[in-house]
């Protein structure tokens, strides 16, 4: 591909619809009655200490490049790059889960489940790369089980990326750094009165640090209509596109790079990578009656599809024309959600009832197979699937007295797994149907405010669902169950517009569950598991233009017999710091730390620590334009040109000139210092 052909079509495709958009907006044929805008904010009630609002001030000052990236302003959440290309889905650790690509983090976009069932290449494989950062006004936080209206793969928790209905202003952006990255933006709202608009469009390159280019581009597109058909009522319509492919480095050998005879960037396969897109669309829509009630219904549809060429072992099991494999999947996903929410007065009590009914329908073709220099040499497994969920759930909010709050509510879920095989000499053939339920309760208690402090006590059931070619072997569990619980405290010693300090202590249990390594296309039964820890946090404004956001968390993580759970962090730790300048500079310098890890069950195999810091600033230009204004911006990863690994994993490999495998740590570099800067424009 001629990458500058690609960006200056982008381009030119930008400005002429950013032409539209301000001619639309500013017809000189219309009367417009101006009103002056009022902003009004208020939060909404918490019902665990853990939840958190991550407002979109800080999600714009994140790197750009990965939308996973706001991620780490969550405490104790941290994404990491996971096979040395970036079109791949991110590796997510949360409350000791290393939850791989998704498996037990529920993410969601307005509403809408990012999570992929029965995916070719891990359960739950969650690809944020379709989400544009801009358009997001906040992402909600739940961590736990504790919400009624949450159910598939939210055990360490939830996240909802909401996106805005509109922009004040359009913005035309264009970036560059090291590496030959790039990155294109284009956002507008054409219609902000009672008809609301957003189109935004984004094109992306990179070359990434790597000996072996990346190249890896991706195309986003979004829109979305709002719109009140009734004084009561509010429908939204939105769309979403990605396409995007890439080269990857993959996961390197420690030994080979200790030795001096591999590049801490280098590649054992150059010919990794894949390509991948994703199309959905979702309405969203509610109705307030006159009574204090609310009815709501949802519905969306996906199309997704993704190849995906890999080689983690090298020349362990083919010594001759190596171990490469690809992973193919093809899918639709359709489904929704209908409710009704009432507020009433019950025996003087204020009451907040919800009963709702959610359901999910995944159709895919999934397949692995072998390959050499990404051509398919044989398949492994090969099916269709169909995993249907339906999910009714209600949910009651109380306050007997003014310092006492519950909340509280049960879900119920049934699943049908349907698979088929498609080849008859395949290694692994699973073939069936199987059908399985459960019922999650859940409750909240929140006492206060006193001395402008909150105390929360939270218990709550959740589960995540098992691949469907797992689920239909003979005694396997098609849901893996989770119990959650917690206590925590809010304060906010100095006032509403003060810091706010958060203390979270947490236990989650995991029943033994049933689990397909989608890169063998064999299954594993892990045993049941026990993680809790400490969560603490500080956010917001200290003085003046100083606003903070910090967090450290301790995990213990085990098996139920003792052995470590690989990959689960024992430690991290995150802060910021924000200094918005009194000349139109706003500044940022924050910092990631991921503690020591097991790599194996006996500890054997230990990752390292690290720690970065990275450093943005944007600047508002003070040129008088005929029309908007400009803004410089300028992010520096890795600011002190830190050596860290991201991914890293122990297991057996066999290289080249090897007699036999060995057990050896593989890891993909954490990039090195890199620097990117632009110029936006707001329109």
């Amino acid at each position: 591909m001629n990458n500058s052909r690609y960006f200056v079509g982008f381009l030119s495709a930008a400005v002429a619809l950013c032409a539209t958009g301000v001619a639309l907006a500013h017809d000189p044929d219309e009367q417009d009655l101006e009103v002056p805008e009022i902003s009004v904010r208020t939060e909404r009630p918490a019902a665990a200490s853990s939840q958190q609002f991550i407002p979109d001030k800080e999600i714009v000052l994140q790197l750009q490049g990965r939308p996973a990236q706001v991620l780490r302003l969550i405490p104790g959440f941290v994404a990491v790059e996971h096979s040395g290309g970036a079109g791949k889905a991110d590796q997510y650790f949360l409350r000791g889960f290393d939850a791989d690509h998704g498996t037990d983090v529920g993410f969601f976009l307005d509403g809408m489940p990012i999570n992929v069932r029965t995916h070719a290449h891990g359960q739950g494989y969650t690809d944020l790369n379709f989400i544009i950062p801009e358009t997001i006004e906040g992402v909600d936080v739940h961590k736990g089980s504790y919400l009624p209206e949450y159910g598939d793969f939210v055990t360490a928790g939830a996240v909802n990326f909401r996106t805005r209905d509109m922009v004040r202003e359009g913005v035309i952006q264009g970036a560059g750094g090291e590496y030959s990255t790039q990155r294109y933006l284009l956002m507008l709202s054409p219609a902000k009165d009672r008809v609301r608009t957003l189109f935004a469009g984004e094109g992306f390159y990179t070359n990434g640090p790597y000996l072996t280019d990346n190249q890896y581009y991706r195309t986003n597109l979004l829109g979305k209509v709002t719109t009140n058909v009734t004084g009561r009522d509010e429908l939204s319509l939105k769309a979403t596109f990605l396409q995007s492919k890439w080269d990857g480095s993959g996961e390197i050998p420690f030994r080979a790079v200790s030795t001096g005879t591999l590049d801490r960037f280098g590649s054992i396969n150059p010919y990794e990578g894949g390509n991948t897109l994703r199309a959905t669309g979702n309405a969203n829509y509610h109705y307030d009656v006159t009574t204090g009630g609310q009815f709501f219904a949802n519905a969306y549809g996906q199309y997704y599809r993704l190849d995906l060429f890999t080689d983690f072992t090298f020349f362990l099991n083919h010594p001759v024309s190596g171990d490469g494999f690809t992973q193919f999947d093809r899918r639709v996903i359709y489904g929704g959600d209908i409710g009704y929410k009432q507020q009433a007065d019950i025996l003087g009590l204020p009451v907040i009832g919800t009963v709702g009914f959610q359901t999910r329908v995944d159709d895919a073709h999934v397949k692995l197979g072998t390959q050499t220099l990404r051509a398919p040499t044989g398949a492994t497994i090969d099916s269709n699937t169909r995993t249907v969920s339906y999910s009714p759930f209600i949910k009651a909010e109380v306050q007997p007295l003014p310092w006492l709050r519950f909340s509280g509510g049960v879900r119920g879920e049934f699943f049908t797994f349907d698979v088929r095989n498609r080849c008859a000499v395949c290694a692994e053939q699973p073939d069936g149907r199987k059908g399985s339920g459960i019922v999650l309760p859940k409750m909240s208690m929140i006492l206060g405010p006193w001395a402008r402090s909150e105390f929360f006590v939270n218990y709550g059931e959740g589960f995540h669902s098992n691949d469907a070619r797992s689920t239909v072997l003979a005694g396997a569990s098609p849901l893996a169950r989770a119990r959650s619980y917690e206590v925590g405290l809010r304060s906010k010693p100095w006032g509403q517009e003060g810091l706010e300090l958060i203390a979270t202590a947490w236990r989650l249990d995991l029943k033994s569950e049933l689990v397909l390594i989608g890169d063998e296309g064999t299954t594993e039964i892990r045993g049941a598991t026990r993680r809790q820890g400490v969560e603490v946090a500080a956010r917001g404004k200290v003085w003046g233009p100083l606003y903070v956001n910090g967090s450290f968390t301790w995990t213990h993580a085990e098996f139920r017999n003792g052995d470590a759970i690989p990959l689960a962090p024992e430690y991290t730790a995150y802060g910021a710091v924000i200094l918005q300048w009194p000349e139109g500079l706003t500044s940022q310098l924050q910092a990631t730390y991921l503690g020591v890890r097991p790599l194996t069950e006996d500890r054997r195999f230990k990752s390292p620590s690290w720690l970065t810091f990275d450093l943005s600033e944007r600047y508002r230009i003070p040129i008088a334009l005929p029309y908007g204004r400009m803004e410089a911006f300028l992010f520096v990863q890795n600011l002190f040109n830190t050596e860290w690994e991201q991914a890293i994993f122990a297991f057996e490999s066999r290289l080249r000139n090897e007699a036999t495998g060995v057990n050896d740590i593989h890891f993909v570099p954490g990039n090195p210092r890199t620097v990117m800067g632009g110029v936006a424009w707001y329109f």
